[in-house]
């Protein structure tokens, strides 16, 4: 399927996302939470919910941006995600997410396309928005626009203010994807040969959800309602099983992020910022 510059400004239905305290702590664990997190994972202490759910309940909703965008999807990597909290989740609820086609861009050899979403509550409440950069690796020289310059991250030359350092199991994408991120690429070993790994790789969106646990632990004191926006590029792939290490610099007004690993050290594989209360 062609890619289609004229979807820029599509939207949406309200698409609706279920959820009790199965679907957060599943979630949970599917972005490395342990026993020490049990507030997170234990339905007698309400669930929390990482702030990092934030991209769940959209996943309808981009499915259906991606079909509208059209393109190779055996060709779309993720390039960057933004999360913005306005209140914390529910351990339980309904929610309505509505998306757009905020952007579709020519680099010439790549092609890219930026989704947004804002999720209310039953009471019509915005809780989060997201930004999604996509990149499609096969559907470049179209003839379109350019995109806008992208936030250049880079971490201080100083010492961390935290670091992080977590183990992921050899099953960890497998057990993520289960909170609805199916992308075969991430547990097919011949889709991944397809594309280019010579195993399935884990998914940004669990790197991202590592990092954000990494935040709320080290800067929230394990408080979702601190964490107010984050902010990722992904640089390059990560495996289930590595050991990711994360990373954050204070500095003005927010923590600079970096993610890497133990298998590739000094290789950044996650660069962003989180800004917390």
């Amino acid at each position: 399927m062609a890619l289609r510059p004229e979807a820029v400004g599509a939207t949406t239905a309200e698409l609706i996302h279920e959820y009790d305290w199965r679907d957060v702590a599943l979630y949970a664990l599917g972005v490395g939470a342990t026993l020490d997190e049990l507030d997170f994972l234990y339905e007698k202490r309400g669930p929390k919910v990482l702030p990092t759910y934030a991209v769940i309940p959209t996943f309808p909703a981009c499915e259906a941006l991606f079909e509208t965008v059209g393109g190779d999807f055996l060709g779309v990597v993720h390039g960057a995600q933004k999360i913005t909290l306005h209140r914390p989740f529910a351990p339980a609820g309904r929610l309505t997410t509505v998306g757009k086609v905020a952007g579709v861009y020519d680099l010439k050899r790549l092609a890219q396309a930026v989704f947004v979403t804002e999720t209310r509550d039953a009471a019509g409440e915005l809780l989060c928005e997201t930004e999604w950069l996509i990149l499609y690796r096969f559907d470049g020289g179209f003839g379109g626009e350019r995109p806008p310059k992208s936030l250049k991250i880079r971490a201080p030359e100083a010492a961390p203010d935290f670091r992080v350092a977590e183990q992921s199991r050899a099953e960890q994408a497998a057990l993520y994807r289960l909170s609805g991120d199916l992308n075969p690429l991430h547990v097919d070993p011949e889709v991944a040969a397809q594309v280019g790994f010579d195993r399935p790789i884990l998914h940004g969106l669990c790197t991202f959800g590592y990092a954000g646990r990494a935040v709320l632990a080290s800067r929230c004191g394990g408080d979702p309602a601190r964490l107010r926006e984050l902010y990722g590029q992904f640089k390059r792939p990560v495996w289930p099983g590595d050991t990711l290490i994360t990373s954050g610099f204070a500095e003005d007004g927010r923590l600079t992020l970096t993610v890497d690993t133990e298998e590739q050290p000094g290789e950044v594989a996650f660069a962003g910022y989180a800004i917390v209360d």
